[in-house]
């Protein structure tokens, strides 16, 4: 009967571990990568968190934004963005636009801030990206970044629902391979009576 009960609470356990998190939170930490992508307006605050990459035979076909709400005035401290989650589908879902089923994988995220809904691309996989950052302010407040804008396989454009600060840098390149697969992000911790940026920098990596 323990034994029937321990197998039970088990079961039970890795199916709310599955639902928390997308639809499926399962990761190929160690996937094999074939090149990574980066820009070069990303800010230098922070340390790079883990890479997590999407599971075996799946590619990044979505996105979705953590946002910190925009505040308005003389003492706020407005940090932009603060995560990027990449949702990841088998090639033939994707050819299909089937959604329905996906792992959502992410580095580092800051603690402020509201996930937006999930973006997809019309057909396909994410190739490359492009950020929204705002520069050193000195005595001004810093945000870092504020945006991404993903471009997919089709050449067709998914937006993020980020915030409307600073200026857009150059693209990056577009990805040897089939299609982003995995993230790694730069971000700065809770600074207490100090500025706070959250996200600072971000890397994507393509997968064949």
């Amino acid at each position: 009967m323990h034994l029937f009960l321990s197998v039970l609470l088990v079961i039970i356990g890795l199916q709310v571990s599955v639902q928390t998190a997308g639809r499926r939170s399962e990761r190929s930490v160690n996937r094999f990568y074939r090149s990574w992508l980066t820009v070069s307006n990303g800010m230098w605050w922070g340390s790079w968190g883990f890479k997590d990459m999407c599971p075996s035979g799946t590619y990044a076909a979505g996105f979705s934004l953590k946002v910190d709400k925009p505040f308005y005035g003389v003492q706020n401290d407005n940090k932009g963005l603060t995560g990027i989650r990449l949702h990841c589908v088998s090639r033939l879902r994707a050819s299909l636009g089937l959604y329905d089923d996906y792992a959502s994988v992410q580095s580092e995220v800051a603690g402020w801030g509201q996930w937006t809904e999930i973006k997809w691309c019309p057909c396909c996989f994410l190739t490359a990206f492009q950020l929204r950052v705002k520069s050193f302010q000195g005595s001004g407040d810093d945000t870092a970044v504020n945006n991404i804008r993903f471009e997919c396989s089709g050449r067709s454009l998914l937006h993020g629902d980020g915030t409307s600060w600073g200026e857009w840098g150059a693209w990056s390149q577009t990805c040897q391979g089939k299609g982003i697969c995995g993230i790694k992000t730069l971000i700065e911790e809770p600074q207490g009576n100090g500025d706070d940026t959250a996200l600072n920098d971000v890397r994507m990596y393509c997968c064949d």
